[in-house]
C-alpha cells in the first residue's frame, strides 16, 4: 500500500548556509506575513508529519478544491517556505496527505476487530463503526473526500484500490472475500448516510442492514 515519505530530509541535502536543517528555509522573505510572531524551529523532525496532519484537517474544512499551501503553513504553525520545501506542488501534498490518511485509517480499521469473536461481535463492530458520530466524522469526510478526488486523478484511483482491497481482506477474514466485497459496499453507502442524515439513524435500523448483508453465511468465520 501507498505510504508517504519518513518526516523529514536529510540534513545534508539542503544548501549551505541556509540556517536550518535540510536546507528548509525557517523565515524566507515570502512568508514576512505568514510566518510573523512564529517561533523558528530550527531543530523539527516532526515537521514534514504535522504539515500533511495540517492538509488533512483543511480537506476536512475546506475540501479538495479549497486546499491552498497558505492555508496549510498557516493551520500546521510553519513558514509558508517550510510546505514548498517538502512538497514541491499542492497536488503532491494533497497525494501524500491522503496517502497518510489512507495508511493510518488501514491500521485504525484492522484494530477494530482484534477482540471480534462471534458474528454478534462483528455485527457490534459494524454497526459502531457506521454509527460513529462526532468523533469518526472527521475519517469519514477524509474518505469520501479522497474518493471524489479519485474521480479525475488516477494516482489517486490506485490508492483507493489498494485501501479497498486492504479493508475488504480484512472483513473475509470473518465473512469470505464475496460477501466481504459486498459488505464493504453497503458500510460505505451507511456511513455516508449517516453523515448527511439530518435526523439520526436508530441503530436498530443499521443493524438490520448489515445482518442482511451477512445473511448468506452459513456458519461463522466462512
Amino acid at each position: 500500500m501507498s505510504r508517504v515519505e519518513p518526516p523529514g530530509r536529510d540534513a545534508s541535502s539542503g544548501p549551505a548556509g541556509s540556517g536550518a536543517i535540510g536546507g528548509e528555509p525557517e523565515h524566507p522573505a515570502a512568508d514576512t506575513a505568514a510566518g510573523e510572531g512564529r517561533r523558528a524551529r530550527r531543530h523539527d523532525p516532526e515537521r514534514r508529519t504535522r504539515i500533511l496532519d495540517a492538509a488533512l484537517d483543511v480537506l476536512v474544512s475546506d475540501g479538495a478544491a479549497g486546499i491552498t499551501h497558505r492555508k496549510v503553513a498557516a493551520r500546521a504553525d510553519v513558514p509558508l517556505g517550510s510546505v514548498t520545501y517538502h512538497f514541491s506542488s499542492l497536488a503532491e501534498l494533497q497525494a501524500q496527505a491522503f496517502a497518510w490518511y489512507v495508511e493510518q485509517r488501514t491500521a485504525q480499521f484492522e484494530g477494530l476487530f482484534t477482540e471480534v469473536r462471534s458474528r454478534e461481535d462483528l455485527v457490534e463492530v459494524l454497526v459502531d463503526l457506521v454509527q460513529g458520530g462526532p468523533s469518526r466524522r472527521r475519517s469519514a469526510v477524509l474518505g469520501f473526500e479522497l474518493h471524489l478526488a479519485a474521480l479525475r486523478d488516477p494516482a489517486l484511483r490506485a490508492l483507493t484500490q489498494q485501501w479497498t482491497s486492504d479493508s475488504r481482506a480484512v472483513l473475509a477474514r470473518f465473512t469470505g472475500p464475496e460477501t466481504a466485497g459486498r459488505l464493504d459496499a453497503l458500510l460505505e453507502g451507511l456511513i455516508m448516510h449517516v453523515l448527511l442524515a439530518i435526523e439520526p439513524e436508530p441503530r436498530e435500523v443499521t443493524r438490520a442492514a448489515i445482518e442482511q448483508a451477512l445473511a448468506p453465511l452459513t456458519g461463522w468465520g466462512t
